[in-house]
């Protein structure tokens, strides 16, 4: 038996341990992760240089933008690496990193969305006192909340993994530090971590999921009140995006963590796609295709872009001939 601080690294097998498969994984996740990058960036810049976008919807979508794209990055440049290495190691102490952050960025994201479900509730229901109501203090406010309970709930799940003795095996069945997977090395007993998973975390995850739940609910009646099948079409529109991304994120997550541990298998790592890469790449696609505003925001910004190109190129030939 080892302990944490005589265990220099573990070994990530990844989504596949076959030779053959690792370079055209490669090339899936790295396409992956720049659609990501790319897209996540193109909202947060079209709603910061879009005065009409400048309200609290939009708000939460760039820093739900923002989360995505730390989300990935916590995890796809290592997995992009160890496609490419043999040793497929990760040091103890960047383990643990890896999984602190992959919470924190996780959680911001369930916190944001219901946020978000918050909003669309009182654009819905309280039309008249949306500004009142959704004013930027108060929208801060839920921000700082969200970022500090991810932390603080981070930080006790990765200390609990911390205090824990392993066996001999450093191989963990992932392609990331997931806490699951590295609590099936423990020799030591987990059954505090699991307690905690499932009552702390239970909670954590259920909060923003009971507050998505209500809101919709009585979005949904208020909606059946509205008189004409015109206005009902305008009101489910604006909350179908969310509705779309609030399904892929929980509907992965309770797959694969609504579970006993030892169940964990080979098409978890798969459903944890879902929820990791996939989803933070097709957010700007959900938000930005059904969305009228977004669409415009992004025209303007790409029409800003090309100005600035054309006039730094016609400053630079200017200088080039000269007088």
């Amino acid at each position: 038996m080892y302990n944490l601080t005589s265990l220099p690294e573990f070994k990530l097998l990844g989504l596949s341990s076959r030779p053959e498969d690792q370079k055209p994984l490669f090339a899936l996740f790295l396409i992956m992760y720049l659609v990501t990058l790319i897209g996540n960036l193109l909202i947060i810049l079209a709603i910061r240089f879009d005065p009409q976008l400048q309200n609290p919807m939009y708000f939460f979508l760039s820093i739900l933008s923002f989360a995505d794209i730390c989300y990935t990055t916590v995890i796809v440049p290592k997995m992009l690496v160890n496609f490419l290495s043999e040793t497929k190691t990760i040091s103890y102490a960047e383990c643990l990193a890896q999984m602190y952050f992959f919470l924190v960025f996780g959680n911001v994201d369930s916190y944001i969305l219901a946020a978000m479900a918050i909003d669309r509730y009182v654009a819905i229901c309280n039309p008249f006192h949306y500004v009142t109501v959704m004013n930027p203090r108060r929208c801060m406010l839920l921000l700082a909340f969200s970022i500090a309970f991810s932390c603080l709930h981070s930080l006790l799940h990765v200390l609990l993994v911390n205090r824990l003795t392993f066996c001999a095996s450093n191989v963990i069945h992932h392609f990331f530090c997931e806490v699951n997977p590295v609590l099936k090395l423990a020799c030591s007993s987990t059954s505090v971590n699991e307690v905690v998973a499932m009552t702390e975390g239970l909670a954590s995850v259920m909060a923003p999921f009971a507050c998505i739940i209500i809101s919709y609910l009585r979005i949904f009646i208020a909606v059946l009140n509205i008189p004409s099948a015109a206005g009902k079409c305008k009101a489910f529109s604006t909350c179908s995006s969310h509705l779309t991304v609030v399904t892929l994120i929980y509907g992965s997550i309770s797959y694969v963590y609504f579970q006993p541990l030892s169940s964990y298998t080979v098409k978890d790592r798969i459903a944890t796609i879902i929820y990791t890469v996939l989803t933070s790449m097709l957010n700007p696609f959900i938000y930005s295709l059904r969305n009228k505003d977004m669409k415009r925001g992004l025209q303007k910004l790409i029409r800003r872009v090309k100005f600035e190109i054309d006039r730094l190129s016609t400053t630079k030939s200017s200088k080039i001939c000269g007088p």
